[in-house]
């Protein structure tokens, strides 16, 4: 290439990357077309404000129902453990009143009585599971319930 086309090339070249500028023309917007835009952005500065309201409100009550079941979870956790000490004691208390059995018969009527027993501990003890696993699920499910009222209620 000359120095002529070079100069006259330059002068329509951007200085980053070579690549050619262009100027828009200056024009005039319409008022209503303006009028529109701010009505545009004004809608979705408020949608958006409502969604990181609605989702700071959907964290919490994550957070919360989180809490909730971790608490109750552990709750349950150590009614397992009283349970399975409470059984435990219970088996070798048996053992210790088979050693001292002198007949079939007494081992008869003493294992009888204690299957009869542990029967209705275990009974017990799983209806009190089952009422500690639905008031867990019961308080987890309260904020969300509470939610979803309070997002139809806006809703209509």
């Amino acid at each position: 290439m000359n120095e002529t086309t070079t100069g006259a090339t330059a002068k329509h070249m951007s200085a980053s990357f070579g690549l050619p500028k262009y100027e828009m023309p200056k024009m005039e917007v319409p008022a209503e077309f303006r009028e529109m835009t701010d009505k545009g952005v004004a809608h979705a500065r408020d949608v958006y404000a409502k969604a990181m309201v609605a989702s700071e409100e959907a964290a919490d009550l994550l957070e919360n129902t989180y809490a909730t079941v971790a608490k109750g979870t552990a709750d349950y956790n150590r009614k397992l453990i009283q349970i399975a000490r409470t059984n435990t004691r219970a088996a070798f208390d048996y053992a210790h009143e088979l050693l001292g059995v002198k007949s079939p018969s007494e081992f008869i009527e003493l294992s009888t009585a204690h299957m009869r027993n542990q029967f209705d501990i275990v009974s017990a003890q799983n209806k009190e599971l089952c009422a500690l696993a639905q008031e867990v699920v019961n308080e987890a499910a309260e904020p969300i319930k509470t939610s979803v009222s309070k997002a139809f209620n806006k809703a209509t």
